[in-house]
């Protein structure tokens, strides 16, 4: 039976189901937010910008690397999801166990890769030469957190896809605990530098991914996790990475767009990368209550079509939007009224408080867009159209966000126009992935035929 430590998905008031399965998301995502904000807030009050200016510039490698496998751990939720709606524990016993390798098998190489090309990727990326030395400190230690951050990310991923959202939330609670305590003891006790930053890290996450496998060996026996049956079934690991390394690939490609868009602004001066790290930080406050509404909303809607509910499918897709939209006006303008006092929490100097507040007067209006291009993506990626949505996504946000910054660097080298770049895209994101929603394509053909008997 799948009803220990699990919720079902595919019975009950829709509207009231994703807001209670959503509310524990945007915790663990605001306490998430809160490890990089508090590392932000102590690197750049007790260190100053040059080293948050460090911080900033590598963390965009990391966001690559991290990228890709939050995209893989989409395709573990899904084939998780399906199995939980479907009621096959024998399936999801194989899919939690092909997960657990896939993640000690990733993880290891990317961190060897990561720690060892770090340097030439910074240089590729005109890092400062007088920051170059913290940022090459600072990512070769948060790297070694990597296996930790993995396995909290797909265990989290197995669990919320099982319906449980509010285990992963205490989780990431806890570690973000740790998180303070490190940061004041590595940075204001032991004066380790952005090495304290990057330890504090690998303390937190690991504590987080420790709590969270305990939770999957403590599921119920059909289909806990157990060290011996950890192997790579190879018909499970093909459907998961076809659902995930579409999402991976597509994670680390928008990343790498990020990281063209962040080396145009190294190359505007510390100040500028201060002041755009600074605002990508607060900018979490808007995109993670966006994320928690995709999260609830990809596991509604992979349970029901395990279930083959399409009409609740749609059901699901539907309010997602209608609860993302108004919350996401309501923090975008709490943003922008409060953004001087926002960005004065990261640094003291003036000079980049006003920077990044024209920044984020740039953006933070238009971020109601996001909410369409999460939503909409989330439930074609939850029909098994990872494929889609990726193409979608490297074409309007890698491809014609390019386009759009070497418009903007022929007109300004400012860097509150450069970040014109981010809504623009968003637009037209957002306008593919409900165009082709609206086609119907998305949908599993055995739902279409079911439909077309119905019609």
């Amino acid at each position: 039976m799948l009803q220990s430590h699990t919720s079902d998905l595919t019975h009950g008031p829709v509207t009231r189901q994703l807001i209670r399965f959503a509310l524990p998301l945007l915790v663990g995502s605001l306490v998430q937010l809160m490890y990089s904000t508090v590392d932000m807030m102590f690197v750049g009050q007790y260190l100053g910008g040059g080293a948050a200016a460090a911080v900033g510039a590598s963390s965009m490698i990391v966001n690559c690397i991290v990228g890709f496998f939050s995209g893989l751990s989409v395709g573990v939720g899904v084939t998780a999801g399906r199995a939980m709606g479907a009621g096959d524990t024998d399936r999801l016993r194989g899919i939690i166990h092909t997960a657990a390798a896939l993640t000690l098998l990733l993880s290891a190489m990317f961190t060897a890769g990561g720690i060892t090309l770090a340097p030439a990727f910074l240089s590729a990326m005109d890092v400062p030469p007088e920051i170059m030395p913290d940022a090459v400190l600072y990512i070769r230690i948060y790297l070694l957190s990597l296996l930790a951050i993995v396995s909290y990310n797909i265990g989290a991923g197995i669990i919320k896809a099982l319906g449980n959202s509010s285990s992963p939330m205490l989780y990431q609670l806890l570690g973000g605990a740790a998180n303070i305590g490190g940061n004041w003891l590595f940075i204001c006790v032991l004066h380790l530098g952005v090495q304290g930053a990057a330890m504090t890290t690998l303390l937190s996450q690991t504590l987080a991914a420790t709590l969270t496998a305990g939770h999957l060996f403590r599921l119920p026996e059909e289909y806990c996790l157990h060290i011996r049956r950890i192997r790579l079934e190879s018909h499970l690991a093909g459907e998961i990475l076809r659902i995930g390394f579409p999402a991976a690939v597509q994670a680390i490609i928008l990343s790498a767009s990020n990281a063209v868009v962040q080396t145009n602004i190294n190359r505007l001066g510390v100040e500028s990368i201060a002041a755009f790290t600074a605002y990508y930080k607060a900018e979490n406050l808007i995109y993670f209550p966006i994320m928690a509404v995709s999260q609830a909303c990809s596991a509604f809607v992979s349970q029901n079509i395990g279930a083959g509910d399409l009409l609740r499918t749609r059901q699901g897709t539907r309010s997602s939007l209608l609860i993302g939209i108004p919350v996401t006006a309501a923090v975008s303008a709490l943003s922008l009224l409060f953004a001087p006092q926002l960005f004065g929490a990261f640094y003291k100097e003036a000079e980049v408080i006003a920077l990044s507040c024209r920044i984020a007067r740039v953006s933070f209006s238009l971020y109601f867009l996001y909410v369409f291009l999460e939503v909409y993506a989330a439930s074609i990626r939850a029909a098994g159209k990872a494929l889609v949505t990726m193409g979608i996504t490297i074409l309007n946000m890698c491809v014609i966000r390019l386009g759009v910054l070497k418009l903007l660097m022929l007109h300004t080298e400012d860097a509150a126009g450069i970040a014109a770049v981010y809504p623009i895209t968003w637009a037209c994101s957002a306008l593919c992935m409900f165009a082709y929603y609206r086609s119907g394509r998305w949908m599993p053909e055995t739902l279409r035929e079911d439909r077309r008997h119905r019609l």
